[in-house]
């Protein structure tokens, strides 16, 4: 992992956490592994670091002390960051990052509140929303699928209502930018390639055998990001217009 250079600028910060089997006091447990994968000024993709948690589940908590550990470590600023959840976390680090979470995510969370024969119309006007046009367009019908779905399903439409600020971030941008932070897939692809090589080890004794695994690991999936994310130049004048105050690009 590249150290980030002192005072450096990321457009695009994707935060997520991939499970592994750690052996502690005699017991196996799982462990969350804590991954952000940056894409810098010039469009290049990094992972800035793995931190491994103490816990079974993601938490804030240890979110903030990984982006604390980002910020010290030379990262000044962030435009944007594509997560599932802990904006406070993020606000606390970086105030003026916007924050997306992630759609696909959030589609999976509200599907397990709906009964499968019902999954389909609901997915069906679900997609209207998401798949707006426009911000308008997109709250107008939201408004239409609450007024169809609320009564029956009302967990899973309200969990889109009250995150909706954090969940329609992407509607301000042009959509080369939409395409790049709707969703968290671009570290979740990093994390089925870890995948791979993690099912064969079976549990890791100590945390240092799993950072030496991470690390080798990494150096192999990233050999090739020598390119910049496709597209790029449009995609940096596009974010030279948005941020136009925080960063000369």
């Amino acid at each position: 992992m590249a150290e980030p250079a002192f005072g450096s600028y990321h457009t695009i910060i994707y935060l997520d956490a991939i499970f592994i089997k750690l052996r502690r006091e005699g017991k196996v447990e799982n462990v969350a592994v804590y991954n952000a994968l940056g894409v810098d000024l010039e469009g290049r993709r990094d992972i800035l670091g793995h931190w491994i948690g103490e816990g079974t589940g993601e938490g804030a908590k240890f979110w903030l002390s990984v982006l604390g550990e980002v910020k010290v470590r030379g990262v000044r600023e962030i435009f944007i960051a594509c997560v599932d959840g802990f904006s406070e976390a993020i606000a606390a680090v970086f105030p003026y990052t916007e924050v997306q979470r992630c759609i696909i995510h959030q589609i999976r969370a509200s599907l397990r509140y709906v009964v499968s024969k019902d999954q389909k119309p609901f997915m069906a006007d679900l997609k209207l929303v998401y798949k707006a046009a426009t911000r308008e367009e997109a709250e107008a019908n939201l408004l239409a699928l609450s007024e169809k779905w609320d009564k029956k399903y009302a967990v899973a439409v309200r969990s889109w209502v009250s995150g909706w600020s954090e969940l329609s971030t992407y509607f301000d941008y042009t959509p080369e930018i939409r395409r790049l932070i709707y969703t968290t897939n671009s570290v979740e692809g990093y994390h089925r390639q870890l995948r791979k090589v993690i099912k064969t080890k079976g549990a890791f004794l100590t945390k240092e055998a799993a950072k030496k695994l991470l690390y080798l690991a990494y150096r192999n999936i990233t050999a090739d990001w020598t390119m910049p994310v496709p597209n790029w130049t449009n995609i940096l004048n596009q974010l030279s217009i948005c941020f136009k105050e925080r960063v000369a690009i």
